[in-house]
């Protein structure tokens, strides 16, 4: 097991998010963190990921407490594609991702062969080599954020962590995205963690959840063993029915109503009068 967390502790400040969190990432498998809002799903991405430093417990990766690396050696060991990350202005896709790259780089010279196979790798594999030249800023949606998974890739890890990667995107880039994600963990051996809202698409791409609410912990495994019309009541507040997709057989949601039975309050709708 490479990566881990024992009770951890994590906060913002005086505002606690978790409490006595325990998980352990399945090496070559695909993981996705699943939960309400405020249940602490990016949180504990970035305590994994070292972004953020718990009040208490410990993250492990690769055998060592993640606080006894440098930032760089974390680099070296994993990758993190946060939020909504900031494009360095006027940068194109080629420089991006040659980002991935500082962290393996000498810290003195310029860039090595095996610096541009990995960047060329990086653009193969994401289907963004006709793109090298364009501006990031130009690109759409789906083009943009596989331009910045080729930058993740391009750090050469095999443990990598996304944080809502299909966020803001349709629901053709979404798919993009997430059968990116598959083909890098079925045929490059990436361990993927990611955090996701659409608990249909976490059932369907990934091979175990972690479900979360209020900073804890509250069910893990096998989506088919995970999702369940008890755990949805428990973790989202609605009542649901828990079909099978007609075409992979993955466990999939389908809510309908709040759990405790009455209406959503709401305002109220304002006539136009004309």
């Amino acid at each position: 097991m490479r990566l881990s967390a024992s009770d951890l502790a994590l906060s913002y400040g005086d505002l606690a998010v978790a409490e006595s969190l325990s998980i352990e990432v399945p090496d070559g498998q695909i993981s996705a963190v699943i939960g309400p809002n405020g249940s602490g799903k990016s949180t504990l991405l970035r305590a994994l990921s070292r972004l953020l430093k718990p009040t208490g417990g410990e993250v492990i990766l690769d055998g060592k407490t993640i606080s006894a690396y440098s930032t760089r050696e974390v680099a070296r060991r994993l990758a993190i594609l946060p939020q909504m990350p900031l494009t360095p202005e006027s940068i194109t896709v080629e420089e991006l991702v040659a980002y991935g790259r500082f962290a393996r780089r000498r810290l003195i010279g310029a860039m090595q062969d095996d610096d541009r196979r990995a960047i060329e790798w990086a653009l193969e594999v994401t289907a963004t080599t006709e793109l090298r030249d364009r501006s990031v800023e130009q690109l759409s949606g789906g083009q943009r954020q596989r331009a910045w998974i080729a930058l993740v890739l391009a750090q050469g890890t095999d443990l990598v962590l996304l944080d809502e990667p299909t966020t803001f995107l349709d629901i053709a880039f979404q798919l993009e995205v997430l059968e990116l994600l598959r083909r890098l963990n079925e045929r490059e051996g990436k361990t993927i963690v990611m955090v996701l809202h659409d608990v249909n698409a976490a059932c369907e791409y990934s091979h175990h959840l972690f479900a979360l609410r209020e900073g804890k912990l509250i069910a893990q495994g096998h989506p088919r063993d995970v999702l369940t019309a008890e755990l949805i009541r428990d973790v989202f507040g609605i009542d649901a029915h828990i079909v099978a997709h007609p075409s992979s057989g993955a466990p999939m949601c389908v809510p309908i109503a709040p759990a405790n039975g009455g209406a959503v309050d709401s305002p109220p709708i304002a006539r136009l009068t004309v």
